[in-house]
C-alpha cells in the first residue's frame, strides 16, 4: 500500500521590506572649499586689454594690477616662515585635475596651460576653492621641434611677444606666469638672458609676477624662483624627502618655492600629508603671490625661534 502523499510545506510569510535608507547628505558645491575660505576674484574687465590673440592683462586705473587682485589672501605681515607650492600640467578637465583640484590644499598654486581646450573647466572650480592660478609659459626646451606656440630664443623679440600675447589671451584671471609647462621647463629659452628679460620685462609691465622654474636661478623684484623640483625623481620615499627639504629654506629665508610638472596622484597624495602637518613644525603653504622678492630683494623675516 503506497503512503499518501505529504502536504505541501505551508508557505512562509513574505519577509518585511528593509527600512528606507536615510538620504545622502548633500555633495558640496562643486570647486567650493569644504570650509568657507577665499574666493578668488573672477576677471575684471578694467584689468584686461583687447587684442587679436583675447583678453591680455594690463594694469590698470589707480595702478591695480593682476598680480594682486588675483592672488589668494595672504597676511604679508606674517613673520611664518612661508612655503609656495606651484604645480603644473593642469592641461585640461579630468578625473586626474578633478582629483588634484580637490585634494590639494587650496593655498597650493595651479599653472593652467595655454593649450588647455577648455580652461574655464579648471578656473572656475580653482577659483571658487581659493587657489591661486599662474599660467605655464611655452618656452623652448631641448629636443622641441620648431612649433607655432613656443617661445624660442633664436626668434626675433616681436615674435617671442607675439607668441607670448597668444599664450596670455587663452584665458583671464591669473595672477602670474612660469616658464615651465608641465615637465618642459623651457631650458633652452632661459640659457638666453636676452630672450627672458623681453618676456621678464612684458609680465611686469602687465602687472604679472614670473616664477622661474630653474632651482638656483635668481629671482628678480617682484618675482619667484623654484628651490627644488618635487617630482624629478617620481617616488613615494624622494617626493617626501623633497617637501621636507623645502622647509630648510624657508626657516634660513623666510620662504621657499616648491614646483612640480603634473598632479600625478602620488604627488597629490604625497603634499596632501605633508601639509597637514606643516603648522605644527612652525611654517605656512602660501600662494606664489606671498614669496615674491621684494622691490630691494631682502629676504621675508623669519620668526625668531
Amino acid at each position: 500500500m503506497l503512503a499518501a502523499p505529504l502536504p505541501p510545506p505551508a508557505a512562509l510569510p513574505e519577509p518585511a521590506p528593509p527600512p528606507e535608507a536615510p538620504p545622502p547628505p548633500p555633495l558640496p558645491e562643486p570647486g567650493l572649499a569644504g570650509r568657507g575660505g577665499p574666493v578668488i576674484a573672477a576677471p575684471r574687465p578694467a584689468l584686461l586689454e583687447e587684442s587679436p590673440h583675447g583678453p591680455l592683462p594690463r594694469i590698470g586705473p589707480g595702478g591695480a594690477e593682476p598680480r594682486t587682485a588675483y592672488a589668494r589672501p595672504f597676511d604679508a605681515a606674517d613673520a611664518v616662515p612661508r612655503i609656495a607650492l606651484v604645480i603644473g600640467g593642469f592641461g585640461g578637465a579630468g578625473l586626474r585635475a578633478e582629483e588634484a583640484l580637490r585634494r590639494l590644499p587650496p593655498a597650493a598654486t595651479l599653472a593652467i596651460s595655454p593649450l588647455a581646450l577648455r580652461p574655464d573647466l579648471l578656473l572656475e572650480p580653482a577659483r571658487r576653492r581659493g587657489m591661486e592660478v599662474v599660467l605655464a609659459l611655452p618656452l623652448e626646451s631641448p629636443g622641441d621641434l620648431p612649433a607655432g606656440h613656443l617661445l624660442r630664443a633664436s626668434l626675433p623679440p616681436g615674435e617671442n611677444l607675439e607668441r607670448l600675447h597668444r599664450a596670455m589671451g587663452r584665458f583671464a584671471g591669473y595672477a602670474g606666469v612660469v616658464g615651465a609647462l608641465g615637465a618642459q621647463r623651457g631650458e633652452r629659452f632661459l640659457a638666453s638672458p636676452e630672450a627672458l628679460a623681453v618676456v621678464q620685462e612684458e609680465v611686469r609691465a602687465r602687472g604679472l609676477y614670473y616664477v622661474d622654474p630653474r632651482p638656483g636661478a635668481t629671482a628678480l623684484a617682484r618675482h619667484a624662483a623654484a628651490d627644488l623640483l618635487l617630482d624629478e625623481l617620481p617616488t613615494r620615499g624622494e617626493v617626501e624627502h623633497r617637501l621636507s627639504q623645502l622647509e630648510s629654506p624657508a626657516q634660513r629665508h623666510g620662504r621657499a618655492v616648491g614646483s612640480a610638472a603634473e598632479p600625478t596622484p602620488l604627488l597629490v597624495d604625497r603634499i596632501a600629508a605633508w601639509a597637514a602637518g606643516l603648522e605644527a613644525r612652525g611654517l605656512v603653504l602660501a600662494p606664489a603671490s606671498a614669496v615674491l622678492h621684494a622691490p630691494d630683494n631682502t629676504p621675508i623675516p623669519s620668526a625668531s625661534r
